[in-house]
Formats: structure tokens, C-alpha cells, sequence
């Protein structure tokens, strides 16, 4: 089936109206669910696949044409009798229309990274599709070892080496391959979890992870670094760290901020204890040093690592992690003014 191009576009040309109504009477005619480029459109599949280019370029040279008319024609027609079109009509009540706001993930992340840039920290970013060398090996992960365990991963099928990253660690790795100490940098950015096991678990989170490697760098300079953010994001400067275990950190630790007990909710996000966890850390493993080409027996370091999700739930009192993904304009209308 070909298109008499020609014709149809000398019918189109010669068209005139006198109404707005018989302009989109013509652009039923021609774009409508029964129109002539619909009816031309279904006829496609009945046409020799070296001849399909063709018939395509001829249906977008009638469709412009059509649309240019109309244009034409509605601006003509407007003139004529005197009124404005609905774009130049400045009469008219506006749309009301609704300003956005920021997700509460973007505002916690974007203060944290500026928290970390005052002391000398850069952001850093790296693929979210990770080989297992980034991923888990050079982060002390041995092949079968039962840490790996720790993070169900969702891996390529055709590609069991190629996974999405289970944490921004990988950046890190990246970073240290391709840089000479001193390294300070920070690693915001989405790591994805097979953690389907309850309807409040999602699949894709967010991270801000630390690194700074140089010369004599100690546990105390961690420890500093830390409750600096503390007192930066959270205006507490109390905290504790707990022992615990990460494979690239040794040793490692949880860290507390002292929330308080003031009121009903300081005892709900702190089950009553008056703390509230918000990182891992520790000292970088020689190991994984090495693992990145940068001399233990020379250099230390430390690293961290918070969920931006748990953060933000807690600092805008938001009950259910859900709410964070639904994208619900009425949860989201509520945080206008708040960054």
C-alpha cells in the first residue's frame, strides 16, 4: 500500500477554515482515532519490509503537515473574529499549577554531602551494574566465604560476575585503584538489595559512604569525623560506638548518637534506650589496601557508611518506609517548606 503523498498534501494546503470548529473538524479528520494517519498507520503491517522505510517517511511528512495546518489555521481563525488564542489569551484565570518539592531522600543526602565538603571531603560515583572484583572481592570478600551472605544480590543471569552493587563501597574501591593517598571522599548513590521478605522491605536503597586514607590516620580521627556530622546533622555530639563486624573494616563499629528522652517519639525511634544508631565504621582492613594497589606498611584509613532512607525517616518523623517510594503528591505536598 503506498500514500499518494502529493495528493494528500495538495488537500491539506488547500484546506480552509472559518471556525474553530471546522479546525478540529479537520484535525479529526486527520488525526483522530478513525482519521486518515490512523487508517494508514494499521495498513503498515501488510507492507514489504524494504518498502516500510519509505511508507514511514511519507506518514511523518503528512502528520507534520497536518499538525502545521492546524496551527495555521487556529492562529488565522483567532485573528479574524478577534480573539486570542488560548496561549496569547492573557484574560484567562491561570492553571493553578502545583509546585514541586524535594523527595526527603534528595534534601537528606544533599545536606549530608555539604556537611562532609566543609572538612575537605569530594563526591565520588561509580556504575551501579558492578563486577564481583569491585563488589565483594577487593572488599575482602572471599570467593564462597559466608560473609557474602550478609547482602542478598541481585546478579546478571547471563553474567554471574556482573551484579547491581549492594553497597557504594564498590566506589570506594574504584577510587583508591585510580588515586594516590591522600584520599577523602564521600559515596552517596542507590545500592539494590534482593530483600524481598516482607511488604515493608524494598529493593533499592540509598548510601552516603566515607573513605579518607593518608599517613597516619587513626581510630580517633574517625571517631572526630563522626561526631562532627553528628553535630552538624543532628545538633547531638554524644555518641558510642559498639563493636561489630564488616569485612573491609577492622576493627569495626556501630555508632549510636544520644537522641534523648524528652518526649513520646524520642522513646519510640530509640525503643526506649535514648539511642539511636545511624552508621558502621572502622579502620580500612590492610587487606583491602593492598587489594587496590596502596601499601599498608605506608598508609591507613577509616570508612563509614549510613542509610539515607533511615535517616531521613527520622528526621522528618515519616512512620513508614514505603511512603518514600509511593510517590503519593499528597505525602510529598507536605514537605514544601522544608528545604
Amino acid at each position: 500500500m503506498a500514500i499518494d503523498t502529493e495528493k494528500i498534501l495538495r488537500e491539506i494546503s488547500e484546506f480552509s477554515a472559518s471556525s474553530l470548529e471546522e479546525v478540529e473538524a479537520f484535525r479529526i479528520k486527520y488525526l483522530g482515532k478513525k482519521g486518515i494517519v490512523k487508517d494508514l498507520s494499521s495498513g503498515i503491517k501488510d507492507i514489504a519490509p524494504e518498502e516500510r522505510k519509505t511508507f514511514g517517511q511519507s506518514l511523518n511528512q503528512v502528520k507534520t503537515a497536518v499538525v502545521d495546518r492546524i496551527e495555521e489555521l487556529t492562529s488565522a481563525v483567532s485573528q479574524d473574529s478577534g480573539e486570542a488564542s488560548s496561549e496569547e489569551d492573557t484574560t484567562r484565570p491561570s492553571g493553578g499549577e502545583v509546585i514541586g518539592s524535594r523527595h526527603p531522600v534528595s534534601m537528606v543526602r544533599r545536606e549530608i554531602e555539604e556537611i562532609f565538603q566543609r572538612i575537605g571531603f569530594t563526591i565520588a560515583s561509580g556504575p551501579e551494574i558492578e563486577d564481583d572484583w569491585h563488589n565483594f572481592s577487593a572488599l575482602n570478600f572471599p570467593e564462597n566465604h559466608p560473609a557474602r551472605d550478609m547482602q542478598d544480590t541481585f546478579f546478571i543471569e547471563q553474567n554471574p560476575d556482573i551484579a547491581l552493587r549492594t553497597h557504594t563501597s564498590s566506589v570506594q574501591v574504584r577510587v583508591m585503584e585510580n588515586n594516590k593517598p591522600p584520599i577523602r571522599i564521600i559515596a552517596p548513590g542507590r545500592v539494590y538489595r534482593n530483600e524481598a521478605i516482607s511488604s515493608r522491605s524494598h529493593c533499592v536503597f540509598h548510601q552516603v559512604e566515607g573513605l579518607y586514607i593518608d599517613k597516619g590516620v587513626t581510630f580517633a580521627d574517625m571517631v572526630q569525623t563522626i561526631k562532627y556530622f553528628s553535630q552538624a546533622f543532628f545538633g547531638k555530639a554524644k555518641i558510642r560506638l559498639r563493636p561489630s563486624y564488616f569485612p573491609f573494616t577492622e576493627p569495626s563499629a556501630e555508632v549510636d548518637v544520644y537522641w534523648g528522652l524528652e518526649n513520646e517519639t524520642d522513646h519510640r525511634i530509640t525503643k526506649g534506650t535514648g539511642w539511636l544508631e545511624i552508621m558502621g565504621c572502622g579502620m580500612v582492613d590492610p587487606d583491602v589496601l593492598k587489594a587496590s594497589g596502596i601499601d599498608p606498611n605506608e598508609y591507613s584509613g577509616y570508612a563509614f557508611g549510613m542509610g539515607i532512607e533511615r535517616i531521613a525517616m527520622n528526621r522528618y518523623q515519616i512512620g513508614d518506609i514505603r511512603m518514600l517510594f509511593e510517590n503519593d503528591v499528597r505525602f510529598l505536598s507536605q514537605l514544601k517548606g522544608a528545604w
